[in-house]
């Protein structure tokens, strides 16, 4: 099958707007320097506290370990840690995380939670891009991104990262807002998100922008089956879609066999 290469710049979205993907990147780590702080209350705003349910469906199917098996996990766009800790507390004494995160406000965030947890042995946190990830291949036993690839300029070419990196019989698990499918609650959640999270955004931290690119760029992500034939172009297989909430989220797995 014929890969993509996704490498030369081409024109993608902010949001609503048209950008240069070569600008994209510098314009969404400003909108999470503003956030890091208030990250976990950003998704909690988002989600209205759903995906804390939805990231604990993510690590269940991960299938950690529980013995002391070595098993290597990469979060990629991960920077507060909240995937890692939860991975680390659910799986065994073999499981350890790497981080990977552009964004060094956001990783400061889930170093400091780290240190408190007293993880820092068990968790690595490296900043870096997910279109170019530094390590080699065939490096990891589960590959993982929650709410991270539709921030990602080129997603096809972080895609066949993610697959590089993975063994063998590896899995990746991407957790994304999705499109809501149930008649009724996609007006509802249109009308929730466009009108009532900017006015929260500016209301609990000060500044609605962020908060309204971030309401965009959920309705610019392509629909579970669609993204679910981009991991497929990718090089994954048995790839699934399960729809959480009624779409408000999906969650694709994938394995490198």
């Amino acid at each position: 099958m014929d890969r993509p290469d996704p490498t030369h710049d081409e024109d993608t979205h902010f949001g609503f707007s048209e950008v240069r993907t070569t600008e994209k990147q510098g314009l969404v780590d400003d909108v999470f320097h503003k956030v890091a702080s208030r990250y976990d209350l950003m998704n909690d705003l988002m989600s209205c506290g759903l995906h804390r349910a939805w990231k604990a469906a993510m690590v269940t199917a991960i299938a950690l370990p529980k013995a002391a098996r070595p098993f290597r996990m990469l979060d990629v766009a991960g920077g507060t840690g909240d995937i890692a800790f939860r991975a680390l507390k659910q799986g065994g004494a073999g499981v350890d995380v790497t981080v990977l995160d552009i964004n060094g406000a956001m990783l400061a965030v889930g170093k400091e939670r780290a240190a408190a947890r007293r993880l820092g042995q068990r968790v690595e946190f490296v900043q870096g891009n997910a279109e170019e990830l530094p390590f080699p291949d065939r490096s990891f036993d589960a590959v993982t991104i929650a709410f991270g690839i539709r921030n990602v300029p080129r997603i096809p070419k972080a895609l066949l990262e993610m697959q590089r990196v993975l063994k063998p019989g590896g899995r990746a698990l991407v957790l994304e807002f999705s499109t809501v499918d149930v008649p009724g609650l996609d007006k509802v959640y249109d009308a929730f998100s466009f009108r009532v999270i900017p006015q929260l955004g500016k209301l609990v931290a000060g500044d609605a922008e962020p908060y309204q690119y971030l309401v965009e760029s959920i309705r610019r992500f392509p629909d579970a089956a669609t993204f679910a034939e981009m991991m497929r172009e990718a090089g994954f297989e048995q790839v699934t879609a399960t729809p959480m909430t009624g779409g408000v989220a999906a969650l694709h797995l994938g394995f490198r066999i």
